[in-house]
C-alpha cells in the first residue's frame, strides 16, 4: 500500500488560506470611532421611538396656528352664511342622514337640507317586485328660501341641520335644527306615529326675529318627480295628477297632459298623486296664495322612462313677530279610499271618481258594495258578483227598452200603411206616425231614455276600476294584476294605438258587445222608419256601430285595467241573457197587440207639448202646400 504524504504545495495552500482569513477578519473589525458612531445612532433611534409612544403635548405655538386656521375658516363661512355660519361648524355639517323606521315607513332624513332623503313604503312593491320609493335619489327638493337682516338670500336645502331622535310615548320625534347658536335655530319637527302613513310636520323658528328679514318673502318650495311604478307608463301617467283642495272644500286639478300651472288662493292641501300612491302636504290653516306647476315627463309613450310627471309648489309663509310657525302634516302612502277616508281632511276626494252624479254613485254605491264583496269573495269573483247585481238592478231599464221595441214591432204594419197612403206627403207621414206612436205609448224616444239612464252607471264604473287600489296586484285567471292589462301574447312590434301585447279580456268583451249590438240593433233596424229628406241615414249608422263599438273596445281597452274589461265582458253576457229571457219568456206580442187596440179605442188626452208639436207640424205642412202652389 502506498503511504500518503503531505507535500510542500499543500502546506503552502493552507498557509495562504489561513492568511486570507486573518486579513478579512481584521478588515471587518470596526474601529473605535465607528463603534462610538454606531452607539450614538442607536441612542437617537431609541429617543425617536420613545417620542412616538409618548402623548403629544401641544405648545403655545401650535395653538396659535390652529386658532388662526379655524378663525380664517369661520370668517369665510360667516362671509357666505352670516349668522348661519355656526351651523356649518357643528359635527353634523356632513352629508349624512338619520334613518327612522315605523311599521309602514322607512325614512331617511338628510342633514343637508333637513328634509326627507328617502321615503320607502314598506308594505308595497312595484310591478317588477322592486320596493316602492316616493322619494329617492334626489327626485325631491324641499326648500325654505328667505332673506336675512345682513342682506343675504339663503336656501335651507344648502345648509346643514343638526338631527336628534327622541320618543314621546309611542310616537317618534325627529328634530332637524338649523342653528345660529345653541339656543337659536330654525327647526323641522317630524312626529311619526305607529301604523300611520301621516306624520305631523312643523316649521318653526326660535330667536331668529333679528336674523330673518321680515320685509322680504319667505317661500316654501317643494318639487317632486314621480317615479314610474306601473307596468304601463302611459296608463299610469294618465292617472298621475296634481290635485288640491281650496276655497273651503273645492277640489281642483292641474291638467293630466302636457304642462300646466295655476295660482291658487286659500289652499288647504295639495296632493302629488302618482296613480296608486300619493305625497300630500296639509296645512292646519289655509295658505293664502300658492303657485302650482305640473310638467309631463313622458314625451314619447313608446319609450320607457323613469319618471311620469314633475310637480312643484311655491308657498309664501307668513312671519309672526318675526318668527316662523307653520303647523303642517305630511302623508306618504297609498291612494286608497279606505285609508284616506280615515283622516279628517277629505283626502279621499283626491281620487278621480268622477264629477257630480258619477262621483256620487261611486262613493255611495260602488265603493261600499265592492268593499263588502272583497271581504267574502276573491277579487275577480267580487267583480263578477258586483256586475250581476248591477245588471239585475238595471234590468227594469232593459225591460222598458225592449217593451218599447216590441210595441213598435207590433204597430209596424200600421206604420207601413201610413207611409204607403201618404207616400207623396212626408210631412203627413210624420204627423200620423207620431200620433199613432203617442196613442199606443211606443215612441222611439221611450226606447232611448232607458239607454240614457244607464250612461251614468257606465261612466262611474269607467272611473271606479282604474282607481280601485284594492285591485292592485290582485290576480284572476290569466290576469296577474286586475289594476293593469292582462297579457296572453307579446307582439314582435308595437302597433300604434294598440300596443305590443295582446290582452284577452278586451277581446272577450269586444265579442260580447258585437253579439249584443247585433241582436238589439238588428231589431231596431227592422222597425226603423225610412230615411227622411235632409236627415242622416240611421240604419247605416247603426250598422256601422255594430262593428265600430267592438273595434273601439278591442283597441282602447288593450292597455286598460283588466278588471274593467272583465266587468264589460260579464256585463254584456248578462245583457244578452236578460234580453233573451225578456223576449222569449216575459214579453208576449199578442198580449201587447191586444193592449194596444184597447188603448187606441180609448180617447187620448193630448199634453201641452204634444199640442204644440202638432201645431208646429201643421204650420210646416201649410207652408209646404203654399210653396207647392207657387211652383
Amino acid at each position: 500500500m502506498e503511504e500518503k504524504k503531505l507535500d510542500i504545495n499543500s502546506i503552502i495552500g493552507f498557509v495562504l488560506i489561513f492568511g486570507i482569513l486573518l486579513y478579512m477578519f481584521y478588515m471587518q473589525t470596526p474601529t473605535q470611532e465607528e463603534l462610538e458612531a454606531k452607539q450614538k445612532q442607536e441612542q437617537v433611534e431609541q429617543q425617536k421611538k420613545q417620542q412616538e409612544q409618548e402623548p403629544k403635548v401641544a405648545t403655545s405655538e401650535d395653538f396659535s396656528a390652529a386658532s388662526a386656521q379655524d378663525s380664517l375658516k369661520f370668517l369665510e363661512l360667516q362671509n357666505k352664511l352670516g349668522a348661519f355660519a355656526y351651523s356649518a361648524t357643528l359635527p353634523s355639517a356632513k352629508d349624512e342622514f338619520t334613518q327612522v323606521e315605523t311599521e309602514l315607513l322607512d325614512l331617511k332624513f338628510s342633514n343637508k337640507g333637513g328634509f326627507l332623503k328617502e321615503v320607502r313604503l314598506k308594505p308595497f312593491v312595484d310591478y317588477d317586485s322592486i320596493p316602492i320609493y316616493l322619494i329617492k335619489e334626489n327626485n325631491s327638493t324641499f326648500n325654505v328660501n328667505f332673506g336675512t337682516t345682513d342682506s343675504r338670500i339663503l336656501n335651507t336645502k344648502d345648509l346643514y341641520f343638526e338631527p336628534s331622535v327622541t320618543k314621546n310615548g309611542e310616537n317618534t320625534v325627529v328634530s332637524m335644527k338649523l342653528k345660529v347658536s345653541a339656543t337659536k335655530y330654525l327647526e323641522y319637527r317630524y312626529v311619526l306615529k305607529p301604523n300611520d302613513y301621516m306624520m305631523d310636520f312643523s316649521i318653526q323658528s326660535q330667536g331668529l326675529s333679528q336674523v330673518i328679514n321680515g320685509s322680504q318673502e319667505v317661500n316654501l318650495d317643494w318639487s317632486l318627480k314621480g317615479f314610474r311604478n306601473d307596468k304601463s307608463i302611459s296608463y299610469e301617467n294618465r292617472y298621475t295628477r296634481l290635485t288640491y283642495q281650496h276655497d273651503d272644500g273645492k277640489i281642483s286639478k292641474l291638467s293630466p297632459t302636457g304642462s300646466d300651472d295655476e295660482s291658487v288662493e286659500d289652499l288647504t292641501w295639495l296632493s302629488y298623486r302618482q296613480h296608486f300612491f300619493s305625497s300630500i302636504l296639509i296645512s292646519e290653516k289655509p295658505f293664502k296664495s300658492v303657485k302650482l306647476t305640473s310638467e309631463n315627463m313622458v314625451e314619447d309613450e313608446d319609450v320607457d322612462t323613469l319618471f311620469t310627471k314633475t310637480f312643484g309648489s311655491k308657498i309664501p309663509m307668513a312671519l309672526n313677530a318675526g318668527e316662523l310657525n307653520e303647523n303642517l302634516k305630511l302623508y306618504f302612502g297609498p291612494t286608497d279610499h279606505k285609508v284616506l277616508k280615515n283622516y279628517d281632511y277629505d283626502l279621499e276626494d283626491s281620487i278621480p271618481l268622477g264629477w257630480g252624479i258619477f262621483g256620487w254613485i261611486n262613493r255611495y254605491l260602488f265603493i261600499p258594495l265592492f268593499n263588502f264583496l272583497i271581504t267574502i269573495l276573491p277579487y275577480g269573483g267580487a267583480i263578477i258578483v258586483m256586475t250581476i247585481l248591477i245588471k239585475l238592478l238595471m234590468s227594469f231599464v232593459q225591460y222598458k227598452q225592449f217593451l218599447s221595441q216590441a210595441k213598435l214591432k207590433v204597430i209596424k204594419p200600421e206604420l207601413d200603411q201610413i207611409r204607403e197612403k201618404h207616400k207623396d206627403n212626408k210631412m203627413k207621414i210624420q204627423q200620423e206616425t207620431m200620433a199613432l206612436q203617442t196613442q199606443v205609448g211606443a215612441s222611439p224616444l221611450s226606447g232611448c231614455l232607458p239607454a240614457l239612464i244607464q250612461l251614468p252607471v257606465f261612466y262611474a264604473l269607467f272611473q271606479f276600476f282604474p282607481s280601485a287600489f284594492d285591485l292592485r296586484q290582485k290576480s284572476f285567471l290569466w290576469a296577474e294584476d286586475l289594476s293593469s292589462y292582462d297579457v296572453v301574447a307579446q307582439l314582435p312590434v308595437k302597433i300604434p294605438f294598440y300596443g305590443e301585447h295582446v290582452s284577452l279580456f278586451p277581446i272577450l268583451a269586444a265579442i260580447a258587445i258585437f253579439f249584443y249590438m247585433k241582436m238589439t240593433t238588428g231589431q231596431q233596424t227592422a222597425m226603423s222608419q225610412p230615411q227622411q229628406e235632409g236627415m242622416p241615414d240611421m240604419q247605416k249608422m247603426m250598422k256601422v256601430m255594430i262593428y265600430f263599438s267592438p273595434l273601439l273596445m278591442l283597441v282602447f281597452f288593450n292597455n286598460y285595467a283588466s278588471g274593467l274589461s272583465l266587468y264589460y265582458f260579464i256585463s254584456n253576457l248578462i245583457s244578452i241573457g236578460i234580453m233573451i229571457v225578456i223576449k222569449n219568456y216575459i214579453l208576449d206580442e199578442d198580449k201587447i197587440h191586444a193592449q194596444i187596440q184597447v188603448k187606441k179605442a180609448q180617447p187620448k188626452k193630448e199634453s201641452k207639448f204634444q199640442r204644440k208639436m202638432k201645431e208646429m207640424m201643421e204650420q210646416a205642412e201649410q207652408q209646404q202646400r203654399n210653396q207647392n202652389r207657387k211652383k
